[in-house]
């Protein structure tokens, strides 16, 4: 047996038959007293710590952006092609303790099975820990920098079980000796688990050795101090949030320290990428990023179309730490469908679509009630906001919009992997091969329509755009970017929360103009305060962090323990877009079904504990550690 991929229940439930194993390194080959005897070996053993951070983006299960469409952002083609993949069985509700989507389908560029390998990640983070000071370590310097990187990859696989179950977990410090009565094991609060990550980020940031910066493509994927600092500011962040706070106020210590993070950041070189670096591709005349070369939109989307050299001078100085795994070549799987003929992936949200601001920095919709109806059919339009027009939806709005989507009448110039036909108005003719189309996306299209059920569709009248090459294809496979984890921009508005919830609304209104001032939006009115306040934060998370996994998270932690989802993922609806004989378009909205999704009821806020894991908890401790609901 190898102790290595135990969880840790399973590893106190099956103490008496593995004690031999359970001394071993994770190949079950050699003793950990002899791998911590050698140079080499230790250093091996700490890439064991390393073996379990996930990939993220695209990389859940079946090439999904996971969180992102079982969120309000978007919808996955998947669910309806597939419906035995993940966004079906979470649209549809099928979910339990015993086999629920995001636990138990395969693993995927390590995403899933999180409890059993985020344990099994802490338990060797905590072995190493606790022999690395006795251990031979040739170089002193190597000893102190290996042993800061262990406690801040415990820090972060305790901060994903965190975000992904939301409970009270047991803090290990060390790992448990062989003859420990585990019947005693009990369980930190949320609070206390985020005091515990702290502690572990401050170890981290007090090493010396430890960089602030990677700077060399041979160190590629080894973290560094300002991750510490980013771990730090989201799960105060979270820790101070209705979901998790447990009746308490840690708003003004979430402040203060996401303040210091963020000042600790700003003095070692990070900053917000604010200007276009490759302008002959994404100023191109075929890059199409915006109306008339929008530069700010292009910049935003060079942003998260180009991944982060490893260079004391990076021209990316605002992403703290990216995935060490590719994301794939993204256009025929999260992109337009059509273009290869597979699947679209990752469609955004008339919701989603709906967040955008028009250019003068007014919502176009009243945030404080978005909807008059249930299934979000009848927007409550914001009435001193005199530039929108929803019979031409898609004129005067951020540029983080063209930045991010591609809509009903945008272009993109790519290889084409097919020939138009005449029912493609704005297309046809041309042929199979590298040319401009028009992305039409109105009901009866017959390539990049609206439709229900084809895979290469849309099924909201919108395509993914945000982190999809301007003119990536079959003959020009540029890969999607590295995943970014961890970026100063999150920070900053992790700030700006933080700082309005405690009522420093000055230095909160400050923290989101700095976001805004990057792609050209105004700034939002200094007047601002209080609940108004704290809705335009939220509202310029959703649109600044858009489809980088953050909604699905926030959402849940700014709902209280006995609410749900109703409000924002129980629909889901699209543009029903009509071509008219004379070429114009009718614009309408629809649900993307006709049923509601059933994942938004209150026990989805948490993932449950798996139901074998809560079983021997039970039967050793006599305590039932299930999350609500399930």
């Amino acid at each position: 047996m190898k102790s290595g991929t135990f969880s840790l229940i399973l590893l106190i439930s099956t103490l008496t038959a593995c004690n031999k194993a359970l001394d071993m390194a994770p190949d079950g080959k050699l003793s950990m007293d002899e791998i911590f005897a050698d140079n080499d070996k230790v250093a091996a053993f700490l890439n064991s710590c390393y073996a379990n951070i996930p990939a993220k983006g695209v990389r859940y299960f079946f090439w999904s952006r996971g969180p992102v469409v079982w969120s309000d952002e978007a919808w996955d083609t998947d669910a309806e092609a597939e419906s035995w993949i993940m966004a079906g069985r979470m649209y549809n509700g099928d979910a339990s303790a015993a086999n629920h989507p995001i636990l138990n389908i395969s693993v995927e560029g390590g995403n899933g099975d999180y409890w059993a390998r985020y344990w099994s990640a802490i338990r060797n983070c905590s072995i190493f820990i606790s022999r690395i000071d006795q251990a031979q370590v040739n170089d002193p310097g190597d000893r102190s920098r290996w042993k800061a990187e262990a406690h801040l990859l415990r820090a972060f696989y305790y901060s994903e079980l965190l975000k992904w179950f939301g409970c009270g977990l047991p803090i290990m410090r060390e790992p448990f000796d062989l003859d420990a009565d585990f019947s005693g094991v009990t369980r930190a609060s949320y609070y206390e688990v985020v005091q515990f990550i702290l502690e572990d980020c401050e170890a981290a940031l007090a090493t010396e050795e430890l960089p602030w910066r990677i700077t060399s493509n041979a160190e590629a994927g080894r973290v560094n101090k300002a991750m510490a600092e980013a771990i730090k500011s989201r799960m105060i962040l979270f820790a101070a949030s209705p979901l998790y706070n447990e009746g308490q106020d840690y708003w003004q210590e979430a402040y203060e320290l996401n303040k210091a993070s963020l000042a600790n950041l700003r003095a070692h070189g990070y900053q917000l990428y604010d200007r276009v670096n490759f302008p002959q591709t994404y100023l191109s005349d075929v890059a199409f990023i915006g109306p008339d070369k929008n530069e700010k939109a292009a910049l935003y989307n060079e942003y998260f179309t180009q991944s982060m050299a490893y260079s004391a001078n990076p021209v990316d100085r605002e992403t703290i730490y990216q995935s060490h795994e590719g994301q794939g070549n993204i256009w025929n799987i999260d992109g337009i469908g059509a273009q290869d003929g597979y699947k679209s992936g990752t469609c955004p949200s008339q919701e989603m679509v709906d967040a955008y601001e028009t250019i003068d920095g007014m919502t176009v919709l009243d945030l404080a009630q978005p909807y008059l109806d249930e299934k979000h059919l009848q927007p409550n339009y914001n009435p001193a906001n005199t530039l929108y027009d929803p019979q031409q939806p898609y004129a005067n709005r951020d540029p983080r919009f063209y930045a991010s989507i591609y809509y009903n009448g945008s272009k993109r110039k790519a290889f084409w992997n097919f020939t138009e036909s005449p029912e493609s108005h704005e297309n046809y003719p041309a042929p199979i091969g590298n040319r401009t189309r028009v992305i039409a996306t109105y009901v009866g299209e017959p390539q990049t329509g609206l439709h229900e059920s084809t895979r290469k569709a849309t099924r909201t009248g919108y395509f993914q755009r945000k982190f999809l090459h301007p003119n990536s294809g079959s003959d020009n496979p540029v890969p999607g970017a590295h995943w970014k984890l961890f970026r100063l921009g999150e920070v900053i508005l992790n700030f700006a929360e933080a700082a309005a919830e405690a009522g420093h609304a000055t230095e909160a209104i400050a923290a989101v103009n700095e976001i805004r001032a990057r792609v050209g939006m105004p700034p939002i009115p200094p007047s601002l305060s209080g609940e108004e306040l704290i809705r335009r934060i939220r509202h310029e998370r959703r649109v600044e962090l858009a489809f980088e996994e953050n909604r699905y998270f926030d959402l849940r932690r700014w709902t209280s323990p006995e609410g749900d989802l109703s409000a924002t993922d129980k629909w889901i609806t699209a543009a029903e877009i009509t071509r008219n004989s004379d070429g114009s378009y009718s614009y309408g909205r629809k649900t993307v079904r006709d049923v509601e999704r059933r994942c938004y009821t209150n026990k989805f806020l948490k993932v449950p504990v798996p139901l074998d894991e809560v079983n021997r908890i039970l039967g050793i401790t006599g305590e039932n550690w299930q999350n609500p609901g399930w």
